[in-house]
């Protein structure tokens, strides 16, 4: 016989026949509850109604559209995900209006909440990839279905944004008229109801605010901060003398090594701009400078701010900004370190909902180029228009890079002596104690 002498054999030579316990497959193993009653899977999640929630207008209209289909599926989960966003939400504010930031704990739960929040942002935007698998013929093929509907109705979005804080008087009107004009009934109420409420913007400066540190009998970050700023501007200018000689001569070499340097707000205020010969560089340097000086000087002026303020284009308080930026200066300090993930992940919020509304832009451009938008907008160009800074909530904390400085011009923390206390501690004396009743 030729081959394997082993072929055949059921079990290797020399070793004994498994038990019936070892030929058992492990995976086997369990135990199906199902069969024993209850709750099971898609009773769980009401898939009857979510899977025959999906009603092609092009059928009923018996001109059944392939991809009419996809459409429906991607705008159910966008709103799906939506009211997960309002969930999250709503667990913040509740968490910051009914004070449970007091106690510190609860601000990695907040923390972790806004993270999930941006996380969600990130699979939406993503999330027009599989939209735009479907070409410009395709929608165009059950689009009249649609009309009078359109994006613009979606209550949840337009909640989003109330909720998050996006300014009333900076939204580009729909159709010359406001917003809230496109919802009716029950839909409204519930609108101008979530513009009553605390905003995360307002409910974020608050906390900002109370940042341990700013208060001019402690620490006095902010006037510390302004001290060094100016005897660090003033020292800066005196380093270096430039002659006219080395500027007439080396202009373009000038120009091209200097401007980087220029970046940072110190290098304008190095130089004796005016013992430079009259040319173009020295009128983009003084420019430079004034800018900076400017800046700065707006930086230590609560009235400019509050001009900014009333122009949209500043949205937290004077208080809030300094809270901020000290937050922002000592990010490494273990006290700081939360704070300044919360204030990273607002901002990526801010972000993301940019990048969603430009993608929805391309998209819309690439679907229907110039045309009317179903609801009767502009379409991309209204759409367009909504992508700017004004529809940004924490535009501030962005704008905090303007402001940073050599990091040898930051008060200098000492942690023997400066032992901020957390925001638990810091609260009125009335706020001294807290029970369980504060943790969500």
């Amino acid at each position: 016989m030729s081959g394997c002498p082993f072929l055949g054999r059921k079990y290797p030579l020399f070793t004994s026949k498994p038990s019936q316990a070892e030929e058992e497959d492990e995976s086997q193993k369990g135990i199906n509850k199902a069969m024993k009653g209850g709750i099971v899977y898609g009773e769980y999640l009401q898939l009857d109604k979510v899977l025959s929630a999906q009603v092609l207008q092009s059928q009923e209209k018996g001109n059944k559209i392939h991809d009419e289909h996809l459409f429906i599926v991607t705008h159910q989960a966008y709103e799906l995900w939506f009211k997960q966003i309002l969930w999250e939400l709503d667990s913040v504010r509740d968490l910051f209006i009914k004070n449970h930031v007091r106690d510190e704990r609860n601000m990695l739960k907040v923390v972790s909440r806004i993270h999930r929040i941006t996380m969600i942002f990130k699979l939406l935007v993503e999330q027009f990839a599989v939209l735009e698998t479907m070409t410009a013929l395709d929608f165009f093929d059950f689009r009249e279905y649609l009309s009078p509907a359109s994006g613009f109705q979606s209550l949840q979005f337009r909640l989003l944004e109330a909720k998050i804080g996006v300014a009333d008087h900076l939204r580009v009107p729909y159709n010359r008229r406001h917003y809230r004009d496109s919802f009716h009934g029950q839909e409204s109420e519930t609108l101008m109801s979530s513009e009553q409420e605390p905003t995360l913007l307002q409910l974020v400066e608050q906390w900002l605010e109370r940042t341990p540190g700013l208060e001019k009998e402690g620490f006095n970050f902010w006037g510390k901060l302004q001290a060094n700023i100016e005897e660090g501007l003033k020292m800066e200018k005196h380093k270096v003398e430039v002659r006219p000689a080395f500027f007439s001569d080396h202009n373009d070499f000038f120009h091209s090594v200097f401007s980087e340097m220029l970046l940072c707000s110190r290098f304008a205020h190095c130089f004796d701009l005016q013992k430079m010969e009259d040319s173009e560089v020295k009128e983009d340097l003084l420019a430079d400078r004034n800018k900076q000086t400017e800046v700065f000087t707006a930086l230590f002026d609560p009235k400019r701010h509050e001009h900014l303020l009333s122009k949209g284009e500043r949205r937290l308080s004077y208080k809030a900004l300094q809270g901020a930026l000290m937050i922002n200066f000592y990010r490494e300090e273990p006290r700081f370190q939360v704070p300044f993930q919360l204030l990273t992940a607002l901002m990526e919020i801010d972000t993301l909902m940019t990048k969603w509304r430009y993608n929805h832009v391309c998209m819309v451009h690439r679907m229907i180029g110039s045309k009317a938008g179903t609801g009767g907008s502009s379409g991309y160009q209204y759409l367009r228009s909504t992508v700017s800074d004004r529809y940004k909530v924490f535009v501030d904390l962005f704008n905090l890079a303007t402001f940073l400085v050599p990091r040898a011009w930051v008060p200098k923390l000492n942690p023997n002596i400066h032992k901020f206390p957390y925001m638990a501690e810091f609260y009125d004396s009335s706020y001294s104690s807290y029970s369980s009743e504060d943790s969500d």
